[in-house]
Order: structure tokens, then C-alpha cells, then sequence
């Protein structure tokens, strides 16, 4: 009988060894634009486009847009066909721009706070290649600075909210989404690494 340890091809354990960490880059605008849409449909999932482009380690994100016709929930959100058919040929026409993956929201929900990982149904729309970021956001109780964490991702405080960010890279259909590192110069303290 053959003992499967996890390490033979297409597990895990070899995709990861394949696979260096993606990093993920934002400007100012992509920063701005993951605050803003998140924090307009608190205590409701924001979701929207990531426009920039990949280069083989990183991700370049130049634009972070929030989709207007997405149907809100607490615990999710829906865009229709239809409604991605509108707006992917005027994207297509941007040569030097591409959507590059998707960014959406998680809130409170009860006595549970929102946080940056992505949910069971997050991963089964998750697509081979792309970025996929989540912001946590919560109500502020206390001011804090934006920071690095250890886990790759930046947390910090802005008007009445409290922000954790995290990025994921969906390398293959046959593995689990990887966290990537973000690095972003534009809240305070924080420098490009």
C-alpha cells in the first residue's frame, strides 16, 4: 500500500516549493481606493476590480475600482454576468492596464470581527494567476499607526475605522491560495521594501 506523505507532485507541499511569493505593490491611488470602497458600504462587503500589471515576482497595482452594481450583503457580495460584460470591454481597451484579480471587504458580523483571510466561498471563486485582496475593516476603539505585520500584510487606523489588508495569489487550481507580501509607501510610517 503506498504511503502518501504530501510531498509527491501537485501536492501542496511541491507547489509551494515551486512557487516563490508573489509581492504586491500599491500606489496611492489602489490605497485610497480599497479605504474608500470598503469604508462607503460598511457593515456590507465592498468588491471590486484590481487594475495594474504582473511582472514575474510582483504585482503592480495602479488602480483599486469599487463595482457599483454588485449586490451587498453582510457575509457577501455578487456581481452579475451582465453587469461584468458592461465594463470588461471599456477595461480591455486600456492597453498598459490590466484587472489582474479582484479586492473585496469583510466586516463585522455579530460579536465576530471582520478579518483579512479569505472564506471557504472566497476560494471557490478564485480564479489560476490571479491577486485576490481582502480588507478587514472594524470600528475604530482605538487610533493605530499603519504598520508592516508579520504576516505580510498592513494594518492601521483612518477616520472611524480600523484596517488589516491582506493579498493572495491563486498559483493553481490544485492548490490553496498563498499570502503575498504588500508593500505600500503611502500611509504614515510605512516605506516600500
Amino acid at each position: 500500500m503506498r504511503r502518501d506523505d504530501g510531498t509527491g507532485p501537485g501536492t501542496q507541499k511541491t507547489i509551494m516549493k515551486r512557487i516563490k511569493p508573489m509581492k504586491v505593490y500599491l500606489s496611492e491611488n489602489a490605497f485610497m481606493g480599497l479605504l474608500l470602497s470598503s469604508a462607503e458600504v460598511f457593515k456590507r462587503e465592498s468588491l471590486g476590480y484590481l487594475l495594474g500589471y504582473r511582472l514575474h515576482d510582483r504585482f503592480i497595482i495602479e488602480y483599486a475600482f469599487s463595482l457599483q452594481s454588485a449586490r451587498r450583503k453582510r457575509r457577501g457580495v455578487i456581481l452579475h454576468h451582465r453587469d461584468k460584460k458592461k465594463i470588461e470591454p471599456i477595461l480591455s481597451e486600456f492597453v498598459k492596464l490590466q484587472i489582474v484579480g479582484d479586492f473585496h471587504s469583510h466586516t463585522p458580523y455579530g460579536n465576530a470581527k471582520g478579518i483579512p483571510i479569505p472564506s471557504p466561498e472566497d476560494i471557490k471563486g478564485m480564479e489560476k494567476d490571479n491577486l485576490y485582496i481582502i480588507i478587514a475593516i472594524n470600528e475604530l476603539k482605538a487610533s493605530k499607526p499603519w504598520k508592516e505585520t508579520r504576516d505580510g500584510s498592513i494594518s492601521g487606523s483612518m477616520g472611524n475605522f480600523f484596517f488589516k489588508i491582506s493579498a493572495y495569489f491563486f498559483p493553481d487550481v490544485d492548490s490553496l491560495p498563498l499570502r503575498s507580501v504588500i508593500y505600500c509607501p503611502f500611509p504614515p510610517g510605512l516605506k516600500v521594501g
